[in-house]
């Protein structure tokens, strides 16, 4: 005869609910923690809108992956994952194995296909005529990875002073990045240098670019005048289908060939693109733009989200992060500003430096507000697609900054 008490005792016990309280000193309360702050992310995405689309995807996998005995990723199997001699060294074929859903998810994060794929589908939704018709706000991209540098040697400079205090240099690489202002570049550089620091860049990196409306105005108030602001900028010139053509095909080239280790971000970038301006490839460009940029969105940002661990995720080192990740940030929108400004004297003012602080690659929000405060200081201003040359170029230019760090540390 079945004892329903005992049937009850074991349904606790097999409980998270009681791995919870039974361990609450030992990490349970870890998991509360971490399970109250998938809610707020949640919160953010849904409410505030910061980045929905992949914000609630990183809440809902940080959310999973601490909901204690479900089994959907074990970071134990990642831990020293390819490295021989380690007494826990795992392959994929013990992944696949032993593996929860999760874990399956994050290969595609440890092989970088996600980032590429996704890399693929703004390449497709991109347009490089503002670039093409305005060659030197290429160097406005240039510009803004600034804060790039600046939060690496940041970094470095705190591990000189103390071991405990500062990072390794993959981890300070990894950290910069998140200046570049562009997600799947700092998801792709981590998860080859820090993949235990993942999840507190990919939040840093998200909620950065969703706060770009907020973070960048004041740096653009500091550094540029009200004359400078009210500049209006010249109707640039049309670019040719046979330009939009060629041109990623020429970068692919040129920058493979320079930085082998961003071949995968930049081809996939510029196949997009490509796809979308031959007028041959429509229904490729279309499937780029929506169903596969869709699904890869989903099961990057639950994999993502599901390397939050408290183990790793409360700890120290991401307050530093979030502190690192915003002064890179903020460097980034100066950098732009400056190279903007210079460019403003050096053409007797037909450039509105407002458009150097788009140099940051979160398209098209960077180039949004410049044109948002480029019009509040001269309401018939127009700057959006003069904002998108340098917005494109930092796409590109974030891109090669994660290349040349690759190549140092990886």
């Amino acid at each position: 005869m079945i004892n329903i008490g005992e049937v009850l005792l074991n349904l606790w016990e097999s409980s998270g609910f009681a791995y919870i309280f039974a361990n609450f000193s030992g990490g349970g309360w870890q998991n509360l923690v971490m399970i109250i702050i998938a809610c707020v992310l949640l919160y953010l995405g849904i409410v505030k809108q910061f980045e929905p689309l992949l914000m609630v995807g990183i809440a809902f996998g940080c959310l999973l992956t601490n909901l204690p005995l479900g089994g959907l990723y074990n970071q134990e199997l990642w831990t020293n994952f390819m490295t021989e001699g380690h007494a826990n060294y795992h392959s994929y074929g013990t992944i696949l194995r032993e593996g929860g859903l999760l874990d399956f998810f994050y290969i595609g994060v440890k092989t970088s296909i996600y980032p590429c794929l996704i890399f693929m589908g703004v390449g497709a939704m991109t347009d490089f005529g503002p670039l093409l018709s305005n060659p030197k706000s290429l160097l406005l991209g240039a510009a803004a990875q600034l804060g790039v540098f600046a939060a690496f040697f940041g970094a470095v400079a705190l591990n000189l002073i103390s071991p405990e205090l500062g990072f390794t240099g993959p981890e300070a690489a990894s950290i910069g990045i998140i200046g570049g202002a562009d997600g799947p570049t700092a998801i792709f550089l981590t998860s080859k240098l820090a993949p235990h620091l993942l999840g507190a860049i990919a939040v840093a990196a998200y909620s950065y670019m969703a706060l770009i409306p907020l973070i960048q105005p004041p740096f653009m108030k500091l550094l540029t005048t009200p004359e400078q602001r009210k500049i209006k900028m010249v109707q640039t010139r049309t670019v040719s289908k046979t330009e939009k053509i060629i041109f990623p095909i020429l970068v692919t080239i040129f920058v493979a060939l320079l930085l082998p280790d961003t071949a995968a971000l930049i081809g996939c970038l510029m196949f997009g693109n490509l796809a979308k301006e031959t007028g041959v490839t429509d229904r490729l460009s279309d499937t780029m733009q929506n169903a596969l940029m869709n699904i890869v969105t989903i099961l990057l940002s639950t994999s993502v989200g599901a390397t939050m661990v408290g183990s790793t995720f409360l700890t120290a080192s991401t307050l530093k992060i979030v502190v690192l990740g915003v002064v890179a940030f903020g460097l980034s929108t100066a950098g732009g500003l400056v190279g903007g400004n210079i460019m403003c004297k050096l053409t007797g003012k037909k450039v509105n430096p407002l458009i150097g602080s788009a140099g940051v690659s979160a398209v098209p929000m960077a180039a949004r507000v410049s044109n948002m405060v480029g019009q509040k200081n001269n309401p018939s201003n127009f700057l959006l697609m003069h904002a998108m040359g340098p917005n494109v170029a930092g796409v590109i230019g974030s891109a090669i900054a994660a290349g040349f760090l690759l190549s140092v540390f990886g």
